[in-house]
């Protein structure tokens, strides 16, 4: 049985599907689209990871400073950085050596991590945590909105994907002024809104 306050929780049939959906999306595409945002583990996570009609094998996995969590019969398995559908495939795979037919599911129970930062021409510039779906307007909103002299229309979300980062427009003035509103994408853990 899956913690009943799981965040993520993606069976293996359904991984496929939703990696398919979001391989080659445009930014703001998942939103549009009722996806939820990737979210890419880091150390300080816990982990569920069930395998089906495997009790001993079932366990609660903290992912250490080193990006890795210990896995039965696999030993630690790097779970840093990856999405918990790359994560759940990998250990699924791995576990056929010793399973005939593994069915793994797995789910972040607890995300220590899921911050976002908000720096520059904002009342508030810091981290923030991300307990849920936040846009950047509503990030903008809890930094106290924007100093006198901030760049509304220059606005960047630096983005972590996997080892690159992206870097996404926001412009402020067309959003209020109801242009453009597929810029106001969700924000993921790790982005960073920069105002100038």
């Amino acid at each position: 049985m899956l913690l009943a306050g799981c965040l993520l929780c993606l069976s293996a049939p359904s991984r496929a599907a939703a990696a398919d959906a979001q391989e080659g999306a445009v930014p703001g595409a998942a939103a549009e689209a009722g996806l939820e945002p990737a979210y890419y583990i880091a150390p300080g996570d816990i982990l569920k990871i069930a395998v089906w009609k495997e009790p001993e094998l079932t366990t609660d996995a903290f992912v250490r400073l080193d990006g890795r969590v210990t896995v039965p019969l696999l030993g630690d398995v790097m779970a840093a950085g990856r999405t918990p559908n790359d994560l759940a495939a990998d250990i699924q795979a791995q576990l056929r050596r010793f399973v005939e037919v593994p069915r793994v599911t797995l789910a972040v129970s607890q995300t220590v991590s899921a911050r976002f930062y908000v720096l520059g021409e904002v009342a508030n510039p810091g981290a923030y945590p991300l307990p849920s779906r936040i846009s950047v307007i509503q990030a903008l909103a809890l930094a106290g909105g924007f100093r006198e002299f901030a760049k509304k229309e220059k606005v960047l979300i630096v983005r972590e994907r996997g080892p690159e980062k992206v870097a996404i427009p926001f412009n402020y003035s067309e959003v209020q002024a109801g242009v453009r509103l597929e810029q106001d994408i969700f924000l993921e853990s790790g982005d960073t809104v920069l105002v100038p």
